[in-house]
Formats: C-alpha cells, sequence, structure tokens
C-alpha cells in the first residue's frame, strides 16, 4: 500500500497495521515527563546520553501502546543485549528516527512476521548503490517523475522495505542475531501486489510481504505477513 499520510503526520499510521492484524503505536521524545516502565527500563537508561535515553523511553512506549492495541496492558519492557524482552506470547517491532518511535504489535498466540522501519527523510538517489545491488535498481523511479508515482520505487521505499523485512527475518534469539541476513544488503527486493515481496538472498524462499506509506517526505514500512516461495 503506498499513499500519502496526510500533512505528514506520523500519528496518521495507527490504523495502517491494523489492516494487517497488527497493533500500531506511536510516541514522541518531546512528551511531557518521560519516564521509565519499571526497575528495569531505568537501568538501562540510566547509563545512555540524554538524547538516546529519551529515544530509548520513546521506543518502549511505542511498543507498549502497540501491544495494548492487539491485548493486554503491557508493563515494562526490558533488554538482553541491545535487544527488548516481551512477556511471554508478545512481541513487537520498533522504529525510531527524528524525534519520533513508531511500533507494530502481534496480537498474543499469532505467528506473524514483525518489522518496521521509519525514515523521515528522503534519501538521495545517488545513495542507490549504497543501498541496493545491481539486480534492484530496475525498480527504481524515473527522476522525472513525481515520488510513488506509477509502479517503480524510490530509495527511500525500498531502503525502508529491506530495514523492515531484515528485522523480520532475522529473528533474535538469546539477545542475538540468530538469522543468515548480516545486513539488509543481504536481502532482495521485488514487486508483489501493492507490496513489495523481501527475501533472503541466501534463501529466496524465505520471504515477507511489506508495505510502504509516505509521511511527508519520509515513509515508513512494515511487514505484513510472509510471502510464498517464487516459482
Amino acid at each position: 500500500m503506498r499513499r500519502q499520510v496526510a500533512d505528514g503526520d506520523v500519528s496518521a499510521l495507527r490504523p495502517l497495521p491494523a489492516v494487517a492484524g497488527l497493533g500500531p503505536g506511536v510516541a514522541a521524545v518531546s512528551e511531557p515527563c518521560p519516564q521509565p516502565a519499571g526497575p528495569a527500563e531505568a537501568a538501562a537508561a540510566a547509563s545512555m546520553p540524554p538524547k538516546r535515553r529519551l529515544e530509548f523511553l520513546a521506543g518502549r512506549r511505542a511498543a507498549r501502546r502497540a501491544l495494548r492495541a492487539v491485548g493486554p496492558e503491557c508493563g515494562e519492557i526490558p533488554r538482553s543485549g541491545r535487544l527488548p524482552v516481551y512477556p511471554p506470547g508478545r512481541a513487537a517491532s520498533i522504529s525510531h528516527s527524528a524525534g519520533t518511535a513508531v511500533a507494530v504489535a502481534r496480537a498474543p498466540g499469532r505467528d506473524l512476521p514483525l518489522g518496521c522501519d521509519l525514515e523521515p527523510r528522503p534519501l538521495p538517489r545517488d545513495a542507490a548503490r549504497l543501498v541496493l545491488r545491481a539486480d534492484e535498481e530496475a525498480l527504481l523511479d524515473d527522476e522525472e517523475m513525481p515520488l510513488g508515482a506509477g509502479a517503480a520505487w524510490s530509495v527511500t521505499e525500498l531502503f525502508s522495505a529491506e530495514e523492515a523485512a531484515w528485522k523480520a527475518l532475522d529473528v533474535p534469539e538469546s539477545g542475538c542475531r540468530a538469522g543468515p541476513a548480516g545486513s539488509p544488503r543481504d536481502l532482495r527486493a521485488s514487486p508483489c501486489g501493492d507490496g513489495l515481496r523481501v527475501c533472503l538472498r541466501t534463501d529466496p524462499a524465505h520471504a515477507v510481504r511489506v508495505r510502504v506509506v509516505r509521511v511527508g517526505a519520509g515513509v515508513f514500512g512494515y511487514v505484513v505477513g510472509r510471502a510464498g516461495a517464487r516459482g
């Protein structure tokens, strides 16, 4: 799904993941009196520089709001290493950038892959060689066309889609990344209906479907489910 979010308001993203059975959550670092939800969050935040601490707490608030949208209230979200640890049966994905945190969560008991990515500013066209591989450049839009026009994609849209997919495909275990994808450049994107299919290059059958929506000048990408193998 590729469509403009009215007035570039990130809060307008809240109903979009719900279409895919996901719970959305949004938080801003500017919210008054940001406080940890418990001692584990407080301990994690204590050693962080002020800016990083605000981003961390905003991400936790966004995750709790996303989890609350699809299930019971969730308390503090501790971490193992750099990764959040959710209550049994619960899971969410968090992205934060430019003072805003966005999260998507799945309902208890649902086995949905999770991943999201917020890119508030467009990437320059010449960044394509840094974030895409040669076999993906055919997906890029024409520089003379408005962003998002036609069936092609911008560098920012493709980058956000692969960042979101990488989180879903590179599954964390015991605080470590256990999946075979070392970075989003180890993934490959291809068109899939009104979104993208993103797979592991080393295992093309291991793939997810991603939607990308416009947020002002930037984009928000989120995984909406698994994708079938290509024939």
